[in-house]
Formats: structure tokens, C-alpha cells, sequence
């Protein structure tokens, strides 16, 4: 039941991403219709904002990285690119081509069709193309495909041999060579005379190669190992040179469709500087002056500009050579101009295939004359025979001297170069370090000036507060002992008076009782009695102020020692002046 409920639900989803799907295709086809009638009628957005949604929708519905759908869709109009896009989701028909050392044409396709293959000519423009439309055998698996009747081999891929052209007796390189399609067909088309140079920088794929030149039965055929750039210094003198250079694959898409999500600008670019050094070298090891060559095709399976046109016009530039007519009747002009890279005018004379024109792999195909075997901007001086010879290989040699001398200038002054950039990485960073240590420096003699400062100002103050505290001790112990002498002086004279008054009052007593002792004894009248009275009652007011007088002088001598600690020096003289007064008042009252 679960599993039930699983396929539903998966059938759900893959409806509904087909809905989606088909809204988007819907979306793409509008906005090319908007796009191819931008001009005629007014619109909200400009045409490269529509380009941008074309883009984004492109991205989900074919399935390309951004970078490589922003690049068709700059390279093709809209309706066009739709196209291109649609071809590359299909694959190409299956076709073979005739290996004429064996048998024609005619008779291979009857045998063919004897054994329930459905096949056509491939076209017009081709003698030895079948196109298989329908096989109940495998098609690499027949006894005429072990017999080497035929090879399984792209339309598009006839056409570099076909405009290369070779004839028998010729030496001939093909430079990039694996699997081995091209290199049979042009072993065919020599007939098996003359000499065949089948090339190839990847080890690996040498087997295939060895396996169909023996099983096509090419007997002429030399097969190396080279590095395809420098080539020319084992081999050359070649009368043609076919270079089918390793590209981006984006003729193709519909045999790898990873090239979609993998395939960026970068990649085109790094290619087309390894096809502008094998064009280079090619051209090189071409002799200009062979009777019956003299040329050089180059070939792609990319439609891009970078690594056909612009490696084309690289040529042109540095070497003597120029372009010439393919002889192929397949095929649109080349590119003499794209955005605003102006080309030679004679570029229009390369053949470009697209796979939703002529329903091929997408390919491109230039030959070139070589007409100079020297390289521009050096001297060129005419020689005959042997001289020439000579001077030909003094010239090399010359050259690779000068090469090599160059090399070891070049290599000695970058390592000078990077020396001298150490060193002064290593001066500034020296000199960075001292100023950083001179700082530090600095800041530690900044930092000890300052402590030393704060810790003198302390100092400073701690010895003026123990002076001023010692100066307050002083001035305290100086007011203490003043209090207590002028204390002291005041008790000595307070009690002095005390005694001086006793003995006044002992003798005024003894005075008075003298004539009362005498009045007493004397007969007593009553003035007299009188008199006694006011005597006695003197005398006590007498004995009442002088008991005043001793607390007065009691109660002054007690707020005295109150305030020692607190009276000054003119506190201490207003109390003398008291003590003065107070005695003069005492002297009054006692007289």
C-alpha cells in the first residue's frame, strides 16, 4: 500500500514539474516574440531586461549555468538561440563513411540494407556519407564494420579533410589526431602513398588510433607522441597540415550534456590560447614553397568566436599566410565582425555548421595558403640550394640560442628581481620593527618620566604635610605649655590674694573684737547696743562676699581649664586682663 501511495505521489510531482515546466517553454516563446517584435511596438521594459528574463527562463528549462546562456544568448538572436537550444536536446542522425580502399559506396549500403539496415546518402555535398535512418543489427558490430568497410564518424567531421584535399604522394600531419576518423580519411583519400603523420599529446588514446588505421588498412601511416606546440622541433617540411584543435565542445552539447552546467567563458578563453600556439606551430612546420600544398586547415567543434574567428585573425597577424576558399559547398559564411571585433574581410570564406541549420554537429572549418616560410618582423635575405639550407639551420640554431639565452637573462632577472623584492620585504619590515621598538621605547622613557613625576609630586606633598603636621604638633605643645604657665601663675596669685584676704579679714576680726572686747567690757548703752548690731551684721555681709569672691575666683579658674586647649595668645592676654581686673574689684570691696 505504501509503495502505491509512493508512486502516486512521485507521478504527482513529475506532473507537476511538467506543468511547470511547460509554463516556463510558453514564457520562453512569448518573450522571443516580444523580443523579435520590440521595434514595431512600444514596450514597458527595455530589450536587455526582456534578454535577462530570457535568460533566467533558459537557465531553468534547458538546464545551462548562467555565464554560458548569457554567452549564446549574446551570440544568436532570440529566435535563433531558441532554435540552437532545441537542436542541442536532440541527438544527430547516426551516418558512416565509406572506406574506399575496400569497397564503394553502392555495394556497402547494399550489403547494409540486406541485413535490415534503413539508410540515405548523407547528402549532396558528400561522395562516401550514409546516413542510418533505421538498424535492426548493431552498426558496430557488423562483419563489414570488423572488415573495415566503413567507420562510424560524425557529417561534420568530413568536412576538415574535404577541405584539406590531400593527394597521393604528399606528406601530410594530422596534429591532434585521436580517434583516428580524420587520419583514415585522409589516408584513404592518399591512396596509401606518400607519408601520414598521425599525431597525438594523450598516451592514452593512442590504441584507438593504432586500432583504425589497421582495421581500415592504412599502410602509410606514422603514428608519434608529441606535444602538438612544439612539434616543430622533431618534425616539418609538410606539404598540408590538418590541426582539428581541442576546443569547448559547444558543436556538440547534444553527445555531453554536462558541457550545460560545466562549460564557462573562462574555459573558451584558456582554450583559444592553446589553439592560437598549435595554429602557430602548424603554420610553421608548413613548407611554403611545396609544389603541390602549402596549406593548413583548422578546424573546431565549437560555434564560439573566441577559439574560430579570433585565432584565425592571431594567424593572419603573426605569420604569412592567408585565407582561401574550402571548396565546400556546406555550410554559412564566417564572421568578418561581433561586437564590434572587426575582422579581415576574407574570413567570410571559413565555413561555419550549425546543428539546427543542417542538422549536424556544429563545426568550424578555415584553410589557410601559406605563402612566406618566414616569420614577420625578421630580416629575410634570399638564398638558393644548399645556402639556403645552411642558412636555414644556422638560423634555427641561431635562434634557439637566442631562445635559450633569453630564457636564462629571464630567469636570472626574476630571480634577481624577486631577491631585491625580499629584500626590501625584509628592509621595511627591519625599518618597521625599529620604529616600532623606537616607539616602544619611547613610550616606556615617556611612562617612567611620567611615574617619576607623580611619585616626586607625592613626596613633594607627604614631607609638606609631615611639616605642617610637625609645625601644628609644635604649635599645639607651645599653646599647652602657655596654657598651663599662665594657669599655674593665675592659681599662685589667686591663692595669694586668698591668704593676703584671710589674714586682712583674721586682722579686721582681731581689730574688731578689740573694741568689742572693750565695748563689752565697758557698760552697755543702747548706742551702743546699736552699734554692736550694725557691727555683727557687717561682718557677716563681710563673710558672705568674700565666700562670693572664693567661688567667683573658683568658677573663673575652672572655665580657664575648660578652654586651655582652645584660647590663643590674645585669649590668653584677655585673661590676664580679666584676672586683673578681678583683682582691682577684690581690692575695692575689701577696702
Amino acid at each position: 500500500m505504501s509503495e502505491e501511495i509512493s508512486v502516486h505521489v512521485s507521478e504527482g510531482n513529475d506532473t507537476h514539474m511538467k506543468s511547470d515546466l511547460g509554463l516556463v517553454h510558453m514564457k520562453i516563446q512569448e518573450l522571443v516574440q516580444t523580443l523579435v517584435r520590440y521595434k514595431d511596438e512600444p514596450r514597458e521594459k527595455t530589450r536587455s531586461e526582456y534578454l535577462d528574463e530570457l535568460v533566467d527562463n533558459i537557465i531553468i528549462y534547458y538546464e545551462y549555468n548562467r555565464d554560458l546562456a548569457a554567452y549564446l544568448a549574446s551570440f544568436f538572436p532570440p529566435a535563433e538561440l531558441v532554435e540552437f537550444l532545441e537542436a542541442n536536446q536532440t541527438p544527430r542522425p547516426m551516418v558512416i563513411r565509406t572506406n574506399t580502399l575496400k569497397t564503394k559506396r553502392r555495394e556497402l549500403a547494399q550489403s547494409l540494407i540486406q541485413k535490415g539496415v534503413n539508410l540515405d546518402p548523407v547528402g549532396e555535398w558528400s561522395k562516401v556519407g550514409l546516413k542510418i535512418i533505421e538498424s535492426q543489427v548493431p552498426i558496430g558490430a557488423t562483419t563489414e564494420y570488423l572488415a573495415g568497410h566503413y567507420m562510424l564518424q560524425s557529417a561534420s567531421s568530413f568536412l576538415p579533410v574535404m577541405a584539406l584535399a590531400p593527394k597521393p604522394g604528399e606528406r601530410i600531419l594530422d596534429m591532434c589526431a585521436a580517434p583516428g576518423g580524420k587520419t583514415t580519411h585522409i589516408g584513404q583519400l592518399m591512396k596509401n602513398t606518400g607519408v601520414l603523420v598521425a599525431n597525438e599529446m594523450n598516451k592514452d588514446r593512442l590504441i584507438s588510433i593504432k586500432g583504425n588505421v589497421h582495421r581500415l588498412g592504412i599502410t602509410n601511416c606514422i603514428i608519434t607522441n608529441y606535444d602538438g606546440r612544439k612539434i616543430g622541433k622533431v618534425l616539418n617540411g609538410f606539404d598540408r597540415v590538418l590541426l582539428d584543435a581541442p576546443c569547448s565542445g559547444l558543436g556538440v552539447i547534444w553527445k555531453d550534456q554536462s558541457v550545460k552546467a560545466m562549460r564557462t567563458t573562462e574555459d573558451i578563453k584558456k582554450n583559444s590560447h592553446i589553439q592560437k600556439e598549435l595554429l602557430l606551430e602548424a603554420i610553421d612546420v608548413v613548407n611554403a614553397r611545396s609544389s603541390t600544398g602549402g596549406y593548413i586547415v583548422y578546424s573546431t567543434c565549437s560555434i564560439s568566436i573566441e577559439e574560430n574567428e579570433e585565432v584565425i585573425s592571431y594567424a593572419l597577424k603573426n605569420r604569412h599566410v592567408k585565407i582561401v576558399d574550402t571548396g565546400l559547398t556546406i555550410g554559412e559564411p564566417g564572421l568578418p565582425k561581433f561586437k564590434g571585433k572587426i575582422f579581415h574581410p576574407s574570413m567570410t570564406k571559413c565555413k561555419r555548421i550549425y546543428p539546427h541549420v543542417y542538422n549536424m554537429e556544429g563545426f568550424f572549418v578555415c584553410k589557410l595558403k601559406k605563402y612566406d616560410n618566414e616569420i614577420p618582423q625578421e630580416a629575410s635575405k634570399p638564398h638558393s640550394g644548399e645556402k639556403r639550407e645552411k642558412a636555414k639551420k644556422q638560423k634555427t640554431e641561431d635562434s634557439d640560442m637566442e631562445i635559450e639565452e633569453e630564457k636564462v637573462e629571464i630567469e636570472e632577472e626574476n630571480e634577481q628581481w624577486s631577491q631585491e623584492k625580499k629584500q626590501k620585504e625584509k628592509d621595511k619590515k627591519d625599518a618597521k620593527r625599529k620604529k616600532l621598538m623606537e616607539n616602544t621605547y619611547e613610550n616606556e622613557e615617556l611612562e617612567n618620566l611620567v611615574h617619576d613625576l607623580k611619585e616626586k609630586s607625592k613626596k613633594e606633598k607627604r614631607n609638606k604635610k609631615e611639616k605642617k603636621d610637625k609645625k601644628h604638633e609644635k604649635e599645639v605643645k607651645e599653646e599647652k605649655s602657655d596654657k598651663q604657665s599662665f594657669g599655674d601663675l593665675d592659681i599662685n596669685i589667686g591663692d595669694k590674694n586668698a591668704e593676703k584676704k584671710s589674714k586682712k579679714n583674721k586682722n579686721e576680726a582681731k581689730e574688731i573684737k578689740k573694741p568689742k572686747e572693750e565695748e563689752l567690757s565697758k557698760p552697755k548703752g543702747k548706742k551702743s547696743v546699736e552699734k554692736e548690731q550694725e557691727i555683727s551684721d557687717e561682718e557677716v555681709i563681710e563673710k558672705k562676699k568674700t565666700k562670693k569672691g572664693k567661688a567667683k575666683a573658683e568658677k573663673t579658674h575652672e572655665v580657664e581649664e575648660d578652654n586651655e586647649n582652645e584660647e590663643s595668645l590674645p585669649v590668653k592676654r584677655k585673661h590676664k586682663e580679666d584676672s586683673s581686673k578681678l583683682k582691682k574689684k577684690r581690692k575695692s570691696e575689701d577696702s
